[in-house]
């Protein structure tokens, strides 16, 4: 049940039927939201890393349909495992860097604005900032485990 619907049972109740009710309907409706909560902020496994290329971006030119891919997928790897703003502020920069050395520096320019705009944590996302956690996770610095669980899952990747 989402938290909406929890709301409103717990103040149905208060309107239709006795307090003893209400209590009840109240208890389980904050049992229900928590555990929603709980759900969405402690689950702390990470899906293994894909990318889609350059999101809803072009992967290149007309001429060169790939010609900053690999700037993307590195991107994406970013994203992926997220972590900090400045460790996200870095990773744009670093596409954009590499988006010039491939000879499109005006490229560069139009996709950091983009990404800085639609690469946010706080949208709901296949793209957004650690988007390889469960959703939402915002800013957050990789812990020791995190870190753990992502070198697991690049050594798996690197033995298939």
């Amino acid at each position: 049940m989402n938290s909406a619907i929890c709301w409103f049972f717990g103040i149905n109740l208060l309107n239709k039927i006795n307090k003893s009710y209400f209590k009840y309907g109240i208890g389980v409706s904050l049992f229900l939201i928590a555990g929603a909560l709980f759900n969405l902020s402690f689950n702390d496994d990470i899906v293994p890393f894909t990318s889609d290329g350059c999101s809803v971006f072009p992967d290149g030119t007309l001429q060169h349909q790939q010609l900053w891919l690999q700037c993307c997928t590195a991107h994406d790897f970013d994203y992926w495992q997220g972590g900090t703003y400045k460790q996200r502020q870095d990773s744009d920069k670093r596409l954009k860097h590499c988006v010039e050395q491939v000879g499109q520096p005006q490229i560069a320019e139009i996709m950091l604005a983009g990404i800085r705009v639609g690469g946010s944590p706080y949208f709901p996302t296949t793209y957004r900032w650690g988007y390889g956690w469960p959703y939402p996770r915002g800013y957050k610095a990789l812990t020791d485990s995190e870190i753990s669980k992502i070198e697991i899952i690049i050594k798996e990747d690197n033995d298939n």
